[in-house]
């Protein structure tokens, strides 16, 4: 995540079919004031098969979640400060 020339900010981790191939790297600060920072494209890639068996993705294109990064987010793509 070197690459930070395009961040976009958010008021909660997303994962979107129509953010996907945008480049797009997100942060968000959830409501314990934690601030999340990762590359959309590689957590869509790399959780595409999980994303695909959530009926909330399939319906709408997109997974949220406003209090935490999903432990199945986390990884090399993403940065915590605290």
């Amino acid at each position: 995540m070197s690459n930070k020339v395009n961040i976009t900010t958010k008021k909660r981790f997303v994962v979107s079919k129509s953010m996907a191939g945008q480049g797009l790297t997100i942060q968000f600060t959830n409501k314990k004031g934690q601030t999340f920072t990762y590359d959309h494209d590689a957590v869509f890639a790399k959780n595409q098969e999980k994303l695909n068996t959530m009926e909330c993705f399939n319906k709408y294109g997109n997974y949220t979640n406003s209090n935490n990064l999903p432990t199945w987010a986390r990884g090399e793509d993403t940065e915590v400060a605290v």
